[in-house]
């Protein structure tokens, strides 16, 4: 680097030069190492994160799970292979991305607050994943990466020792690697396979000949799924690495073979332990579309290893018909009943799996009784497309559907011991009304150590969160089953604090709740029923204290049709609010599709959770002079026969200008000083916004797509393809628009990006057509990040691009223009 270029850099890092003075006009790009940003952020982001607590049924043992906050570039940029949607680590045989924790510490719920104790015996750098409860709760088992491979080690939770049971031998490519044997005396572990053969080097192999696909005339209408399969030695390494053995491996670190390689993907043990149900993967393999959805055989065993039944062949699948509700003609959901020793359920199609096929009843449910042979017993059919159940006893049971044109969920009440009776419809809803969300019903465990409903004859117990027209209340009700009628049995009355109900006791008649504020982080606590006492289990501080005296609030505001929006608002850190000094704004948001204005003008934001700033926050900004509308309300509403996207561009407008009408209404910024960003399709919002108002100073779009016609069988909720409405796709795409930008654009992106329409080509693109129009625009590609970033390096990097971008655009808005 030369000493000019160098001397521009500091003066630019100091905010004494504009960012744009790096960009000389010899060079369009700019080798720049990574950077961090004003120490005030910086002081919001080096902060410690507190753990993930897990609590046993019992409430005896209380476990929590460290982590560091983000990984390192040198993490991210360990070997790794793409394939079939996975992203694998070839070396060690785990997800190259899985999230680690680095310590494990333990005690009793009931002990005090902060006495908690590491585990001993773990290694000296803990890598655990993968962390699974015995059966008996006493233990956890988990997964340790090493130099050299994945280990499995368990866990005494009643000593508080950790101990290695296996080497680095273990295949944690594909999921449910460790499995309880229900007596709790052994697990069964994926292990690799004596006979891997050694990995084909893509990048240096000869290849043998063209790559070819094929289509015979049926309609394959796939979403842009990423790293997927692209050629013959793609298909060979997913092979290896999907490849394992089965071993049963004794609490003592004896281990034997219980079945011999294949691809092994899921493996669940009936209630009682007597059988084992094991899913393999099977050729041929796919180039479009990721690997669930290959061919897959299904196979019950006994507890031994002997094969009982296959239950299903389910062919490859890359053809299905169109629609979000459209599902395969073969069984699916194929499950063990949680309520019964060892009984299959699964769910079939009875429209042949198309949306556009009428039909009073679209999914059955069947159940298979051992030995799992021919045809299951219909127990009910649903209206609309199966969404689950919740077992409980012999006689009841709840079922959930959903349709998504329509936004309609039914809840079910119905009896297993009743086939084919015509089930209970318990609630008719839109799924899209959180005012009126009935809860989620409690549950508890039964003697299988399986998750059932929690009853009391005909009585069970539903938490909902609460959110109402005049806040949030979250409460506790218990449901009479048969005649649908409830009691309010605890509701919290807070106003100025969250307290969140994780579960509820019947025996015990107690809750276990969360509650926080804008200042207090989240912590654990008892709530007694009888007489409301409190009951204290976590203290973690709050590690952000400079924020602790932002003024925080939620607004409420009209569009111009009348339409009820919101958004909560942060005022810079020592703003004073009687003296409404004009600062800047920062409008942050992500579009959300309703199919009424009832659903859409409901607000879920709470002014008393703690304010958390994270990577993506645009929160920070407050230490900087800025004031932030953080969540802002875009609804995008299609009544009836019009779609939310018929009228895009014109409703993504109008709540923007509401939103900044609002706040300046308020008297507290300078509505010419207005900056708006967005990640993924907040980022695609961004981009829209810029080319079809003149709302704002500047933008800053993360990991978004702008030209549709890359995703032309649909894309967030939009159904229809491209040819069937190319005008809404034209029409959406920013791309399509560039010559109309005409406001400063940071495009921000991870160069690996892997979710589904947002691949790295989407920026680029956008960018080089922003350019060559003569647009203001910087483009950053995140080495080895994807949709979300998480090398601490690159997020730093981040925080500070964007400091420099609204600094420049926004804060000294009219100095970067003369």
């Amino acid at each position: 680097m030369t000493t000019l270029l160098r001397t521009f850099l500091w003066l630019t890092v100091l905010g004494l030069l504009p960012l744009a003075s790096l960009c000389t006009r010899g060079s369009a790009q700019l080798n720049l190492d990574y950077q961090k940003p004003p120490q005030a952020i910086l002081d919001l982001v080096d902060v410690p994160l507190a753990p993930s607590v897990l609590m046993d049924h019992e409430r005896e043992h209380m476990v929590l799970l460290y982590r560091d906050a983000y990984a390192t570039i040198a993490e991210l940029s360990e070997a790794e292979l793409r394939l079939g949607g996975l992203r694998i680590d070839p070396k060690k045989n785990i997800g190259s991305r899985t999230t680690y924790y680095n310590d494990v510490k333990v005690r009793a719920v009931d002990a005090t607050p902060g006495t908690e104790a590491s585990l001993t015996g773990l290694p000296a750098t803990p890598r655990l994943a993968n962390v699974t409860w015995s059966p008996d709760q006493q233990m956890v088992a988990m997964t340790h990466t090493s130099d050299e491979g994945v280990e499995v080690w368990v866990a005494d939770l009643r000593t508080a020792a950790a101990r290695r049971l296996t080497g680095p031998t273990v295949n944690a490519n594909l999921r449910d690697v460790i499995n309880w044997a229900k007596d709790g005396k052994s697990l069964l572990v994926k292990m690799l396979p004596d006979d891997r053969k050694p990995l084909v080097d893509v990048a240096s192999a000869v290849p043998t000949g063209p790559t070819i696909s094929t289509a015979d005339g049926e309609k394959a209408q796939n979403r842009t799924y990423q790293d997927l399969l692209s050629n013959p030695n793609d298909e060979y390494n997913f092979e290896q690495l999907a490849r394992s053995v089965i071993h049963r491996v004794t609490l003592d670190g004896q281990s034997a073979e219980f079945l011999p390689a294949a691809m092994y993907d899921g493996i669940t043990f009936s209630p009682d332990g007597e059988y084992v149900m094991v899913e393999s993967i099977e050729r041929p393999f796919s180039y479009i579309v990721p690997y669930y959805r290959f061919p897959t055989t299904i196979t019950v065993y006994t507890r031994g290893g002997q094969p009982v039944q296959t239950v299903a062949e389910l062919p490859l699948t890359e053809v299905m018909p169109q629609g979000f509700m459209a599902t395969t003609k073969d069984r699916r959901s194929i499950s063990w009943r949680a309520d019964k020793p060892a009984t299959l359920v699964y769910v079939q199609a009875l429209d042949g799996g198309d949306p556009e096929q009428e039909a009073e009843y679209r999914d059955a449910l069947y159940q298979l009784e051992a030995p799992f042979s021919g045809e299951g017993t219909e127990l009910l059919k649903v209206t609309n497309r199966y969404a689950g159940v919740q077992w409980g006893d012999d006689e009841t049971a709840v079922a959930y559907d959903r349709w998504f044109d329509t936004r309609n969920s039914k809840v079910y009440v119905f009896n297993p011991s009743e086939p084919g009776e015509t089930p209970e419809v318990l609630f008719d809803l839109n799924y899209q009304d959180r005012y009126s969300d009935p809860g989620n019903f409690v549950t508890t465990r039964n003697a299988y150590g399986s998750s059932v409903l929690a009853l009391e004859g005909n009585e069970a117990y539903l938490i909902g969160d609460g959110y109402t027209a005049e806040g949030q209340f979250p409460f506790l009700h218990a449901i009479d089953l048969e005649t649908g009628t409830t009691e309010d049995l605890y509701t919290s009355a807070y106003t100025d604090r969250l307290e969140e109900l994780i579960d509820f006791d019947p025996e015990s008649d107690r809750l276990l709740v969360r509650e926080e504020s804008p200042i207090e982080y989240p912590n654990y606590y008892f709530r007694d029923l009888d007489g409301g006492e409190l009951t204290q289990l976590t203290a973690f501080p709050n590690p952000f204290q400079s924020l602790q005296d932002v003024h925080k609030e939620v607004i409420t505001y009209r569009r111009d049709d009348g339409l009820e929006l919101s958004g909560t608002l942060y005022l810079p850190v020592g703003y004073d609010t009687t003296a409404k000094e004009k600062v800047p704004l920062i409008l942050w948001a992500y579009p959300r599709e309703y199919k009424d204005k009832a659903s859409a003008a409901q607000s879920t934001s709470n002014p008393n959770q703690f304010t958390y700033p994270y990577y993506g926050s645009p929160v920070y900004w407050v230490t900087r002079g800025y004031a932030v509308l953080d969540d802002a309300a875009f609804p995008i509403v299609g009544e009836g026969d019009e779609e939310p996207n018929d009228s895009f561009r014109k409703q993504l407008v109008a709540n923007a200008k509401a939103a900044i009408d609002a706040v300046d209404a308020m008297g507290y910024v300078d509505r010419e000083r207005v900056a708006v960003g967005g990640h993924s399709y907040g980022a695609f919002m961004v981009a829209n916004l810029l080319s079809h108002s003149d709302l704002f100073a500047a933008g800053i779009a993360r990991s978004g797509a702008y030209n549709r016609t890359l995703t032309p069988f649909g894309f967030q909720s939009e159904q229809r393809n491209y040819w069937e409405a190319p005008e809404i796709y034209n029409g959406m795409s920013p791309f399509m628009h560039a010559d109309k930008m005409k406001t400063p654009l940071l495009l921000i992106h991870g160069e690996a990006d892997n979710n589904s329409g947002t691949y790295p080509l989407q920026s680029e693109r956008y960018f080089n057509a922003l350019k060559g129009l003569g647009a203001t625009v910087r483009l950053v590609m995140l080495p080895r990040e994807s949709h979300g970033y998480r090398a601490k390096e690159s997020i730093l990097h981040l925080l500070w691009e964007q400091d420099q971008w609204l600094q420049q655009h926004v804060m000294n808005k009219d100095a970067s223009r003369k």
